[in-house]
């Protein structure tokens, strides 16, 4: 058994089964028998299920981030980025706020299966490409010119091309290897791996790769994060479970040398359940397609895309992408996520002639936190109806017109606002438990105060009521200390006019000690 940061108890055999994130919560530990303390040191604490809620009359609900005005922040424009059909995203790649050098950069696909490309921002909506000097006067991070079936280059890592990427920001690890990529190769004749699946490497720059490993087999889509909370790297794994696409799960201590793995190590996952239901405008059983996760103050925070069809014999007909939406899902273990709500979080347009018409997908690191914002980038494709499955049957080498116009696109919501309690009422904790903090602060709307409770339900004290619009706004309690209730058991109940989103302790510098997701640009 492992003890973790919150003290849920993570046992030996957690993952001898699948989790399918039940709105009901029926099928995650923690949430049917939640610890008698728990301990809410680590980060902002989020309503995102029922985990800290002992009672509440309060109203749930969930919320969806706002596709930005000026979308896309990046589309295709350079030569490279029209390898085979146009495009510039990333799938899933990986967008950061990198806080050592104070600036955004992403890792895309320049062109469909072309070669990862890099990009930075000083401002997160405009975009630069470097000449990083892999190719003099690109921003390739790998010299991949297009398909020749005959090149003997694509044996060679330097000539890679992208099927899926991530590239992860490692603020945890060695400065050589802050930098961390998976990559793999498109499937069939094209894999330049031999169908094996993708290759991982290390960097100290995100632009020169190095220590190049093969991965054990892996579907496309498969992608990778890491666990702050249980310093643990996660392989994300496409698979088949049936006729229906789902994830395997692999974790280990060290990047590099767990990516070998046996079948045993790698049991399945994630998948679809019977609260996903088909699109109401196409007849296809929904499937799971990918997941991105990321750290997130006290929890891991994910993407379920999630694909309602139709495959790709209709949408190559027709050239247009096939329809893939974004869910949020939520793990405070790390393993088992609950989604409970399945309404789309970033939903494809479906529209003609919008960029992101079909097959939206999240990028890797997820999420950034951007001052009283989350800024969420994500891929789009717009498709393309000249290209559809008449033109390409007669050229092997054009790509069907789905995966033209792929672009980036940025969503907006509150921070911490994936959730909300709403109304006139009041909630009632679980007992929590904290060590090394000072201050209690609130992120909410409306008015709200609380009352401190010993562990019998005594009020200790009593705040002074807040009456407004923060994320971040710390309560004041007269004549008392927060800090004298350091490791000591207490509950919280929130008198609530409004909308309460999050909660937290913080410590002498006003820090909450959170995971901070891609990166924080205050």
């Amino acid at each position: 058994m492992e003890k973790l940061y919150n003290n849920i108890i993570l046992e030996d055999n957690f993952m001898a089964l699948p989790n399918d994130g039940n709105p009901d919560d029926s099928t995650v530990p923690y949430l049917k028998n939640p610890p008698d303390v728990i301990d809410v040191t680590v980060g902002r604490q989020l309503f995102v299920d029922r985990f800290l809620v002992e009672e509440t009359d309060l109203e749930t609900e969930y919320h969806q981030p706002k596709k930005f005005e000026g979308n896309p922040v990046l589309k295709a424009e350079k030569p490279w980025e029209m390898i085979s059909a146009p495009g510039a995203a990333p799938l899933s790649g990986g967008v950061w706020y990198d806080e050592q050098d104070k600036i955004y950069k992403m890792w895309y696909h320049a062109g469909w299966y072309g070669t990862l490309s890099y990009a930075t921002s000083t401002d997160g909506i405009h975009w630069e490409r470097p000449d990083v000097g892999v190719v003099p006067g690109t921003n390739k991070i790998f010299d991949f010119q297009g398909y020749d079936f005959d090149n003997d280059h694509l044996n060679d890592v330097n000539y890679l091309c992208a099927d899926t990427t991530t590239v992860w920001i490692d603020n945890d690890g060695p400065k050589d290897e802050r930098y961390k990529l998976l990559l793999r190769c498109p499937g069939g004749e094209w894999n330049a791996l031999g169908g094996a699946g993708c290759v991982v490497a290390v960097s100290h720059d995100g632009i020169h790769f190095r220590d190049f490993r093969l991965t054990s087999k892996t579907g496309d889509k498969s992608t990778m994060f890491y666990n702050p909370f249980r310093k643990k790297w996660v392989y994300s794994i496409r698979a088949g479970w049936g006729k229906s696409r789902m994830r395997r799960y692999r974790e280990c201590d060290n990047y590099l040398d767990g990516a070998a793995w046996k079948d045993e190590e790698a049991p399945l996952w994630l998948t679809i359940d019977e609260w996903d239901k088909e699109h109401p405008y196409i007849n296809f059983r929904p499937q799971l397609y990918n997941v991105d996760a990321v750290g997130y103050e006290s929890l891991m925070l994910g993407f379920f895309q999630i694909m309602y069809g139709p495959e790709n014999d209709i949408t190559n007909r027709y050239g247009v992408p096939k329809i893939t939406d974004l869910q949020f899902m939520y793990s405070r273990d790390g393993y088992h996520f609950s989604r409970p709500c399945r309404k789309s979080a970033i939903p494809s347009s479906m529209g003609e002639g919008t960029w992101d018409r079909g097959y939206v997908q999240s990028t890797g690191g997820a999420v950034i936190i951007h001052g009283d914002e989350l800024w969420i980038y994500y891929a789009g494709f717009a498709g393309d109806p000249a290209f559809a499955s008449t033109a390409a049957d007669k050229d092997p080498h054009i790509i069907p017109g789905p995966y033209h116009n792929a672009a980036t696109g940025l969503a907006k919501m509150r921070r911490d606002g994936f959730v909300s309690l709403n109304g006139k009422g009041s909630l009632l904790t679980r007992k929590l438990i904290f060590h090394g903090k000072e201050t209690l602060h609130i992120n909410a709307d409306g008015f709200v105060q609380a009352e401190l409770l010993d562990a019998d339900g005594t009020v200790l004290a009593v705040s002074n009521p807040f009456c407004g619009d923060s994320t971040n706004q710390k309560l004041e309690f007269e004549n008392f200390s927060v800090t004298s209730l350091n490791n000591k058991p207490i509950r919280i109940r929130f008198h609530v006019e409004g909308k309460l989103y999050a909660f937290g302790f913080a410590d002498a510098n006003g820090e909450f000690g959170g995971a901070r997701a891609a990166g924080v640009a205050e």
